[in-house]
């Protein structure tokens, strides 16, 4: 009989934004040719939730039957924060990927007041291309970017980047004891070079990787991406045979 203790990883994979879940092809493509390592998507409702909301739909979703390792990311950041401060029996480590535990961009703070007036059904293309995706943008990721958020309606986006606005949980993030791994682009355009250091310093003993790569790291470097990802798996493995 599998045990929790000896069962192979799991990778949970929180999205970005738009929620769905369908943005991780490409990275979970690069993962399925070198690794028979399981993978759990888990896309959010279409629906104006915050973190809270969020968190507990995330929670009743996680496997109870074996370990797993939960990849966050961008605006998922605070979830795998919370998750950490608070983890499931079977979660072994966090890995955030241009990520964040608190609003990266506090400046922008006093906008949520005005989230309402902003268009989201009609924000021209290419400035969420050039947020995104720039230098790395591609027809095809265009594409992919463009079908994913049509399916999202614009007040769950403005609710979720209300929320981002909003949010902050560097606190309980840095009562969590469990291995942090950061994925940086060194290319973002969104979430700060210095935001990582953040939480190198709440998470002691955190690794750091940079990818040369935008905010959408996993999407325009997937092969990279799974390198990283599967090596920092591969070393929690290691540490647990010689316990």
């Amino acid at each position: 009989m599998t045990t929790l203790a000896h069962a192979s990883p799991l990778l949970v994979l929180l999205p970005g934004m738009d929620g769905t879940g369908q943005l991780f092809r490409r990275f979970d493509a690069a993962l399925h040719a070198q690794t028979a390592m399981d993978r759990l998507s888990i896309a959010y409702p279409a629906a104006p939730l915050d973190y809270p909301a969020l968190e507990a739909f995330v929670r009743e979703r996680l496997p109870r039957d074996r370990p797993f390792v939960v990849l966050a990311e961008s605006f998922s950041g605070p979830l795998g924060a919370a998750l950490r401060a608070d983890p499931p029996p079977g979660m072994r480590a966090l890995i955030l990927c241009c990520s964040f535990v608190r609003n990266p961009r506090p400046l922008l703070a006093p906008l949520r007041h005005l989230l309402g007036l902003v268009p989201f059904g009609a924000l021209p293309g290419i400035a969420l291309r050039q947020a995104l995706l720039a230098p790395y943008s591609t027809p095809a990721l265009q594409a992919e970017l463009a079908d994913a958020l049509a399916q999202v309606p614009p007040a769950v986006l403005r609710q979720r980047l209300r929320a981002v606005l909003e949010t902050d949980a560097s606190r309980s993030f840095a009562r969590g004891g469990l291995p942090v791994l950061y994925l940086r682009a060194r290319h973002d355009r969104l979430v700060p070079p210095a935001n990582a250091l953040q939480i190198l310093r709440l998470a002691p003993g955190a690794q750091l990787l940079d990818i040369a790569a935008p905010h959408m790291l996993l999407q325009a470097a997937p092969q990279a991406a799974a390198d990283a990802v599967i090596a920092f798996c591969a070393s929690l493995s290691a540490a647990q045979e010689t316990m």
